[in-house]
């Protein structure tokens, strides 16, 4: 039996990438190396599913790279293989760079790894394979679910956007929507085998609909979603702000298991950056979005993105920026500093911030968020919240004696469970109290004193159970979906999106 190592970095699109791709390995008889009680120093395939959205990507990928190198001088039928953003980017350089690679495949293409690593093993040669638009639905491909308890559910591919400083566009392609009962079909799926979350995957989930015209299907599909008996959690990410609409809101509002949390990316809070940005929205229309949501869910946690640095940035355009994170009052934002990707039309332009004066911003904006994002954690002391139980959020867990999850509206919470009480099993459900909110979690110790601490056993932790029984840390290979035979008839929600495709 021959090993693969699936090593992923960038986003969630990705993290679903790999889950296909190790579902592909596992079909033409490779096991994970990790599921290993006593694995080899080198797994016999070690694919790199990679990011290109930021500068040191590049560098990431090639240190890597190098670091096998004298592993593959040992054992030269080894195979590496490097897929996703960067390898559609940059394509046979790649193998230019660093010729101890076997293969390299873009992100429209991930269904031919298997082929491309047995076609370099028996020509003894690199095999480059590169796509120009999506080979395969990557729903259609088999999976190997990291979670028995939550899944990734990809509703679209692609983006549609110009904004001026991604590179997405030019590598995942232009936007294409999957029908709406494949998607239902899929989660239905999930929570068949014991899925209790599911998150709804797309480069920009609120534009769902473009391709069979009905511009309001992203809100019919949250609803739909809210009609699948024994779906607990739904959540999605990322919309953008220039398409997010009222109806969403609303579908948000009124089903109950589409959680309250909400990523928007912001970018930039500068009008003059955003339309440099080629971002079509404007500042209060950002906070008046963040208004809406607050008004008909005051409960939601909204978390957002940021670049920092951007071509042409002045200190006013930064200050502005500021003042919107103060107003928004995000939960967490994800902050970066502007990189050039060549490629795109930010690298084109003039005004190049130096580093040093970048470092500066995006320190002070993190001490600004920090503050906000602990003023808004300090509120919830006292508070009960019901947490879904996950396995590896907590990295200091067994240090301190807690187990962790994720609360409704996403936060981290990690939390203690009071001497003799039930213990929870990931994928179950606990109410407890909330003692301290640090900057970047909550802390729910107050079961120890008498607080609330409750278990809910769910099929999510049921089917985690059934998982260590079997001695497996992860689900078995599903197939690919749509399945064979009549499609089951869409719920009443999406009947008029379904028709029109």
């Amino acid at each position: 039996m021959k090993t693969y190592d699936v090593r992923t970095h960038g986003c969630q699109m990705n993290v679903h990438d790999s889950e296909r791709l190790a579902g592909l390995l596992e079909t033409a008889g490779y096991i994970d190396v990790k599921s290993l009680t006593d694995p080899p120093e080198t797994a016999d395939v070690v694919v790199f599913n990679t990011c290109a959205v930021r500068e040191n990507a590049d560098n990431k990928l090639y240190g890597n790279l190098g670091q096998l190198r004298p592993a593959k001088q040992r054992n030269p039928d080894m195979q590496i293989a490097v897929g996703g953003c960067l390898a559609q980017k940059d394509r046979g350089t790649i193998v230019e760079r660093a010729p101890w690679v076997d293969v390299v495949f873009g992100t429209h293409n991930i269904g031919s790894l298997p082929v491309l690593l047995e076609r370099a093993r028996h020509n003894r040669r690199a095999e480059v394979e590169i796509r120009e638009s999506l080979e395969t639905f990557p729903s259609t491909l088999p999976t190997r679910r990291d979670s028995a308890y939550a899944g990734w559910v990809s509703i679209s591919v692609g983006c549609n956007n110009t904004c001026t400083f991604c590179i997405v566009p030019s590598l995942r392609g232009k936007e294409m929507d999957r029908r709406p009962g494949e998607v239902l079909a899929e989660v239905e799926a999930l929570v068949q085998q014991g899925v209790v979350e599911v998150t709804l995957l797309g480069q920009n989930v609120n534009t769902y609909g473009v391709e069979f015209g009905d511009r309001l299907a992203f809100g019919k599909l949250l609803r739909a979603c809210g009609e699948v008996d024994g779906l607990e959690r739904v959540r999605f990410t990322s919309p953008h702000p220039a398409a997010f609409t009222d109806d969403v809101i609303t579908a948000m509002a009124e089903t109950p298991n589409v959680m309250p949390s909400l990523h928007m990316p912001l970018q930039s809070g500068s009008d003059r950056v955003l339309k440099a940005m080629r971002r079509s929205y404007r500042s209060a229309r950002f906070l008046a979005i963040i208004d809406t949501v607050r008004a008909r869910i005051p409960d939601a946690a909204i978390t957002t993105d940021i670049i920092v640095g951007f071509p042409g940035e002045t200190e006013e355009d930064f200050e502005q920026t500021l003042d919107v994170v103060r107003t928004a009052r995000f939960s967490s934002a994800f902050t970066f500093q502007y990189s050039v990707r060549p490629g795109t039309p930010a690298a084109e332009l003039p005004d190049q911030l130096p580093k040093a004066v970048v470092q500066h911003r995006y320190e002070r904006l993190i001490a600004v968020q920090e503050e906000v994002s602990w003023a808004e954690n300090r509120r919830l002391e006292g508070t009960d919240v019901e947490v879904l139980v996950a396995t590896g959020e907590g990295r200091k867990d067994t240090a301190t004696h807690r187990l962790s999850g994720r609360a409704r509206d996403n936060r981290l919470v990690h939390f203690t469970v009071p001497e003799g009480a039930t213990k929870p099993r990931p994928g179950d459900v606990v109410t407890v109290g909330v003692s301290y909110g640090a900057p970047h979690h909550l802390v729910a110790d107050s079961g120890l004193h008498g607080g609330a601490y409750a278990v809910r056993r769910t099929r999510g932790g049921d089917a985690w159970a059934a998982l260590q029984e079997r001695g497996s840390a992860k689900p078995s290979v599903s197939l690919g979906m749509p399945s064979l035979g009549a499609p089951t008839a869409a719920p009443a929600a999406l009947s008029a999106a379904c028709q029109l495709v």
